[in-house]
């Protein structure tokens, strides 16, 4: 990212659909050049990326379904799908810097191995305007996604 290099550890055994298009959308070079739309500084801790639009409107143009959500929680260095309801996963997904209380439906299919300091830096800078929830007040833009095999 503009903000330092975060890696991830993707689970293929528990969530197969979600690392395949993940990887699949990187290798595509779908999330290169695209910018992180919303960090929530209150109640829940997270970094929203895989927009293109950066409207939080914007998608693959496919979707899939749910994975892995049968206990699932979200602590701090989670990798989870964001969503607009059941079944409606297709590229946003979100990083967790801090424990964060979710409803388990959120598709985790991964953890930070690395970087999870440059995403509290993130944090730190808060939301741009103010508030708990919005446009991360640093500039954050994935500049290149890649995914290597397991």
């Amino acid at each position: 990212t503009t903000c330092g290099t975060i890696d991830l550890a993707l689970d293929a055994a528990a969530a197969p659909r979600t690392v395949n298009s993940f990887a699949f959308l990187a290798g595509e070079g779908y999330f290169d050049h695209t910018r992180c739309h919303r960090l929530t500084t209150e109640g829940i801790y997270v970094l929203q990326c895989g927009d293109p639009t950066a409207s939080g409107r914007g998608g693959p143009g496919y979707r899939f379904p749910d994975e892995n959500l049968a206990g699932a929680t979200y602590p701090a260095g989670t990798v989870a799908m964001a969503n607009a309801g059941p079944g409606t996963n297709g590229s946003q997904f979100f990083l967790v810097y801090r424990d964060s209380r979710l409803p388990p439906n959120y598709t985790p299919f991964g953890r930070v191995t690395a970087g999870l300091d440059v995403l509290t830096g993130v944090a730190a800078a808060g939301v741009a305007g103010g508030g708990g929830d919005g446009t991360p007040a640093a500039d954050v833009v994935l500049n290149r996604v890649t995914a290597a095999p397991a």
